[in-house]
């Protein structure tokens, strides 16, 4: 939304990966001592918490806003993920634990990939939705419009346009100024559906079952 380069984004969202690295001892040390199943649902209440913060996102936020979000869900990212795997394969045979794997990957993919195009769809219905609304507003009896509008209208007669084409070209910077804002709204809608998602995973935890080593071969088992 702000226009930053490839290098200007990585540094604002740099800090996900540097609190996962930061939490791996930490998880380490825990998951020889905690139920794997409490420290998913840590995990889950940090992308929770995450979403949350994301919702109130605007068009000016930057690395610094983005801070503690974005360090929320490096964390929360290796403190569910993690859990989740062992959860799933850790109790598993060795003779099984190669088909399971390969089930357990295909069903991680698919639900990304169901996960992505939901998403796309909301940004796509929302975006549309939220922009007829503000558009709804943008008219002569909006003050702060009139003013953004005489403003651009009169850098545009300083350039050397007639009066006709200022106002023109006023209200044309009146249109992506509108769907930044109707984009902005709906990635927040986006992040509030997805922490509602979050927050049912959080709740299914407590069903799992705790894992067990798979149990060795008998001495008789030739």
């Amino acid at each position: 939304m702000r226009g930053f380069s490839a290098l200007e984004i990585g540094l604002a969202v740099f800090s996900t990966g540097i609190f996962q690295i930061m939490s791996i001892p930490l998880y380490s040390w825990l998951a020889n001592r905690v139920d794997l199943r409490w420290l998913m649902m840590v995990g889950l209440a940090m992308f929770t918490v995450s979403m949350w913060n994301f919702a109130p996102i605007t068009h000016d936020w930057g690395a610094d806003q983005l801070m503690l979000p974005q360090a929320l869900r490096g964390m929360g990212q290796q403190f569910a993920v993690a859990p989740a795997v062992t959860l799933t394969l850790g109790g598993l045979a060795p003779d099984r634990l190669k088909l399971a794997s390969g089930l357990f990957n295909l069903m991680r993919n698919l639900g990304g990939a169901f996960g992505i195009a939901a998403c796309a769809t909301i940004i796509n219905d929302r975006t549309n939705l939220h922009f007829q609304r503000l558009a709804e507003h943008l008219n002569a009896s909006n003050e702060a419009m009139g003013q953004m509008l005489s403003g651009a209208g009169s850098n545009l007669l300083a350039w050397g346009l007639d009066n006709g084409s200022a106002q023109a070209g006023a209200l044309r910077q009146l249109w992506p100024l509108t769907l930044r804002e109707a984009q902005t709204q709906t990635f927040g809608d986006v992040f509030r559906c997805v922490m509602v998602r979050f927050v049912l995973a959080f709740a299914m935890v407590p069903l799992m079952r705790k894992i067990a080593p798979p149990k060795a071969p008998s001495a008789d088992a030739h």
